[in-house]
């Protein structure tokens, strides 16, 4: 009964794997011959775990990552300018404890998006809140924030987060607004929050396309300012890897017969 009314209340105070390792205690004779110290470390260390393993899922979840990526997936055969090194020094996550940025330039198809949704997972991993974003739904958030009355407090939970991860930015012409609120983010994060950002405009036509030259100095100047970079070269990967179409052909349709 005593028992019984302890792992009622493991479950009360929602220690269910803490619970669930008690039940098996008490069921196998293994533990027995451990001491009271070393069996309550045992349970400490699978709530613990446990626990860890649902902030990870949940951390995971709203990171809103494009792809299940991760660093040890990433390709450094294909010739693309990318250092390896680099890769698994940013990989430490030290830049985001720092409050640093990271800017991922490149050509379209070089895995831009990948390789951010790779530095995204791993944050998720190292303990960091993290949100991946593509810049014209970000965009247009804020302005149905600013039309509904919640712009104020969209701002303050982009702010609180420790990786923001932009991709897409400045792919199209920014409006007024759209300039103003772009500032206000960056603004908000400058040397408290780490920013990735991934794009296929290289840095130095950043303040050309952001188009006001005061806020274009701005938002620069903010992003750009102890940040670290990643410039990828080459063909897109796409091209690469999209199948030969004609290899797919069957024998018949190569001979002119009718496919079914």
């Amino acid at each position: 009964m005593l028992n019984q009314a302890t792992l009622e209340k493991m479950h009360d105070m929602k220690m269910h794997a803490m619970a669930e390792a008690f039940d098996q205690q008490l069921a196998s004779s293994q533990y027995a011959e451990l001491s009271f110290e070393e069996r309550t470390g045992l349970l400490i260390d699978t709530e613990w775990t446990s626990r860890q393993q649902r902030k990870l899922v949940r951390r995971l979840k709203g990171a809103r990552l494009r792809y299940q990526a991760c660093l040890e997936d990433v390709d450094f055969k294909t010739p693309r300018g990318l250092d390896k090194q680099v890769v698994l020094s940013l990989g430490t996550c030290r830049w985001i404890q720092e409050h640093h940025n990271l800017l991922v330039t490149g050509p379209t198809g070089t895995g831009k998006t990948f390789l951010t949704c790779a530095f995204g997972e791993r944050a998720c991993r190292s303990g960091f809140s993290t949100y991946y974003v593509r810049a014209p739904r970000l965009l247009h958030d804020l302005a149905v924030a600013r039309g509904d009355g919640s712009y104020g407090r969209l701002l303050a939970r982009l702010a609180k987060i420790n990786l923001i991860a932009i991709d897409d930015w400045l792919v199209a012409p920014l409006t007024e607004q759209q300039r103003h609120d772009l500032f206000e983010i960056v603004e908000d994060r400058y040397e408290r929050a780490a920013t990735l950002i991934a794009t296929q405009l290289p840095v130095n036509t950043w303040h050309e396309a952001i188009g006001d030259p005061t806020l274009a100095d701005a938002i620069c100047d903010r992003l750009i300012h102890r940040a670290h970079r990643i410039e990828l070269k080459g063909r897109s990967m796409r091209e690469t890897s999209a199948p030969d179409l004609q290899e797919q052909k069957s024998p018949r349709a190569k001979k002119g017969g009718k496919n079914t």
